[in-house]
């Protein structure tokens, strides 16, 4: 292989020079040249804009992926350039284990069909993650990854070349200064037999360091322009970044407003399916003696309506003519709403949570709900939102 020694010992010969300058820098015996206060606050703003969003972009990705074995995975993925693999996100393998779960304990049994439909539930919930996910990286996590390794390296690179431009044009200026105090001790103690050569030369060195010197200001002055062009474009970084922040918000909102939604139906379905939170009807163990919210379905007054016997089916399914309900002389009783309950039809009545209701069974009825009264207002309830009191 060939080398140019000329341009190797030019090379060695400038970092040599920028090395000593340097340290004279450091040791307070050379001048350095100093930025404009405007340059200066730039390079602050810049140094803040990049710390803050390294810090912000591997929180963000915390957030979106807590496993650090995962995030190292799709890192070296994304170094690669190869697709990362498809994975299942943790609702949607809660929602699997949920429902081979269900097939084993049976799925016609109350605690099969609560985990079908928690494991649906879960499975939505898998599934809006991953769209969240996707939009967040898309959206946010891949304009801050652009910035760090495509504009911040561009800065880093002028500032390094600017530096060393800077360190050019402070050597130049005491090489200058060098010659220029020479030359006026030489004329300050003149020898007749030498003053012309020797005044000669050092005025030739004086006049090539003054050239050198001009060169140098010319070259720091123009990366000067370019890096401060440069700096000031991270204003337009803050003005994409925050639009990408919105994205990333309005992303989120949407996630959390379907798993809230999710959750309610969920929670609704719950609360009309038979079974789910009294007690199981095929065990032999008797139920514990306690008036607890859970387990008073058998503690409530009971009453016959009015006209026809009541058909045991049809009250299971909820179809009362509540017209013909009458509650009983005595033995009713109080209970708190405990959360806020939307009437799924005409012959249930919505609730507000704290409000008080009086409360009653009738023959036949789903364990999990009773009939309430609120002054003239009559339909079902089901227990699990109401607290009985004696």
């Amino acid at each position: 292989m060939d080398f140019n020694m000329k341009k190797l010992a030019s090379d060695a010969g400038v970092f040599f020079s920028r090395a000593v300058q340097f340290t004279e820098e450091k040791l307070g015996q050379a001048e350095k040249t100093e930025l404009d206060a405007h340059f200066e606050s730039l390079l602050a703003k810049a140094d803040c804009t990049k710390n803050w969003t390294e810090k912000i972009l591997h929180q963000t990705e915390v957030l979106l992926q807590p496993n650090p074995s995962v995030r190292v995975e799709e890192f070296l993925y994304e170094k690669l350039d190869r697709k990362v693999p498809s994975r299942v996100t943790n609702g949607e393998l809660l929602a699997q284990y949920m429902v081979e779960a269900a097939n084993d304990f049976g799925p016609g049994t109350p605690y099969g069909k609560t985990l079908l439909k928690v494991g649906e539930t879960q499975k939505r919930l898998g599934g809006a993650e991953r769209d969240f996910m996707h939009s967040a990286s898309i959206n946010f996590l891949n304009p801050l990854r652009n910035f760090l390794e495509g504009d911040w390296r561009t800065i880093t690179k002028e500032r390094r070349i600017l530096e060393n431009r800077r360190l050019d044009l402070d050597a130049c200026k005491a090489r200058l200064k060098k010659a220029k105090a020479a030359e006026a001790k030489a004329s300050a103690v003149p020898d007749f037999q030498e003053t012309r050569p020797r005044n000669y030369i050092l005025s030739a060195s004086a006049s090539a360091a003054e050239h050198e010197l001009r060169v140098a200001q010319t070259e720091f002055d123009r990366q000067a322009e370019l890096t401060r062009l440069l700096l000031e474009g991270i204003s337009s970084t803050h003005v994409n970044h925050l639009r990408c922040l919105h994205q990333f918000v309005e992303s989120q909102a949407t996630y959390y407003a379907q798993g809230y939604q999710y959750m309610l139906d969920l929670q609704k379905q719950l609360g009309r399916f038979p079974g789910t939170f009294v007690g199981n009807a095929e065990s032999t163990s008797p139920p514990p003696a306690t008036t607890s919210p859970t387990t008073v379905a058998a503690t409530i007054p009971v009453v016959a309506t009015v006209g026809r016997a009541p058909n045991p089916a049809t009250a299971v399914e909820g179809a009362l003519n509540l017209n013909d309900v009458k509650p009983p002389a005595s033995g009713t009783r109080k209970a708190r709403v405990l959360y806020d309950y939307e009437a799924a039809d005409s012959s249930e009545l919505a609730l507000l949570a704290d409000e008080m209701i009086t409360v009653y069974s009738l023959p036949g009825m789903d364990p999990d709900w009773l009939i309430g009264e609120r002054g003239n207002q009559k339909g079902k309830v089901p227990v699990t939102y109401l607290e009985l009191l004696s």
